[in-house]
């Protein structure tokens, strides 16, 4: 289980200019390696082998990670700053937020990282980004900018970090602050252009702090312990203040009722949309998984509606093997 990237000595931290042990902090970032099933509903977008990071936040090695990696996982193996492998199993996912817990089967040599709060974390504010592997898998980094963040994928944060530079392997890493404590974890590569942010290549984070409300639910019962929301199973792009369908899922609700790509969503029952942020809001506000969402499309330059019976999402994963 080895991460092929460098990162160039230049970007690497120097412990003597943090005021924390930052040898121990990045012992608490493990790599993480996980198996899916073929037939797994997200093994063709996702792969059926996922490579990433994690970060031990609990001493009975419970480890936070981006859920992406763990999701419809059958096996996961751990290894950790000493060249340990141990095993895991899927402890919790988060749909909205993206977070995912893995629990440790046997004894990591790896730290807890204390949590810290991405609301003390502020724009060009120094942090480290770090993957496994100590110091030479870790980044000096600067806040770039905090800001909402809409995935196509129908994901959706209030306000996510933007990192940079970037870090060649993102997935799971840890974004340490200056005093040594967990701000968020790594989830994507980010380029932007834009007035603010010319040619920004960077990575977007995930804030700790949105863990912290679900943490004991996720810790308990796997999951949230709230209805979810509806899902349509579309994936979606924003340009020009509109919506445009990309694709659908293969048996997903909006495939389902004849959404179909180059579609371009104007509306959510009646309520106007220019953005993917403004569309998810509209969606999730018709109230939980199962009920109709009426969107209002343009298709070959005509208006027509479009009757979607949402899901539950995870309804079309395959749920975690129990250990």
């Amino acid at each position: 289980m080895t991460e092929t990237y460098t990162i160039d000595p230049s970007l690497r931290p120097d412990p003597g200019s943090c005021a924390f042990d930052l040898d121990n902090a990045l012992a608490s970032v493990v790599a993480l390696q996980t198996k899916v099933p073929d037939n797994a509903y997200t093994a063709q977008a996702l792969g059926d082998e996922r490579a990433g990071h994690g970060v031990v936040i609990s001493d009975t090695g419970l480890v936070l990670t981006i859920g992406y990696l763990v999701i419809e996982a059958e096996t996961i193996w751990m290894v950790d700053h000493t060249g340990q492998a141990v095993p895991g199993h899927v402890a919790g996912y988060d749909q909205e937020t993206g977070f995912g817990l893995v629990q440790a089967l046997g004894r990591l040599n790896a730290p807890a990282i204390p949590l810290g709060t991405a609301t003390e974390v502020h724009v060009g504010d120094p942090v480290i980004f770090a993957g496994h592997g100590g110091r030479a898998n870790a980044v000096n980094a600067i806040v770039a900018d905090k800001r909402e963040f809409a995935g196509y994928w129908e994901y959706l944060l209030d306000e996510a970090l933007f990192t940079e530079p970037p870090h060649p392997f993102w997935g799971g890493g840890a974004l340490i602050d200056t005093d040594g404590r967990l701000a968020g974890i790594g989830s994507l590569f980010v380029q932007k252009n834009s007035h603010e942010l010319d040619s920004f290549d960077g990575n977007m984070v995930v804030p700790i702090d949105i863990l912290l409300p679900i943490l004991n639910d996720l810790q308990r019962f796997g999951q949230v312990q709230h209805p979810p929301r509806p899902w349509i199973g579309a994936l979606s792009a924003e340009a020009d203040d509109r919506v445009i369908v990309v694709n659908t899922w293969d048996g997903g609700p909006a495939e389902q009722a004849g959404l179909e790509p180059g579609d371009l969503v104007i509306g959510v029952s009646g309520e106007p949309v220019a953005s993917l942020g403004q569309f998810y809001r509209r969606m999730w506000a018709l109230g939980a998984a199962g009920v109709t969402v009426p969107l209002d499309i343009v298709r070959d330059g005509r208006l027509a509606e479009v009757s979607i019976a949402s899901a539950d999402r995870s309804a079309f994963y395959l749920a975690p093997k129990l250990h």
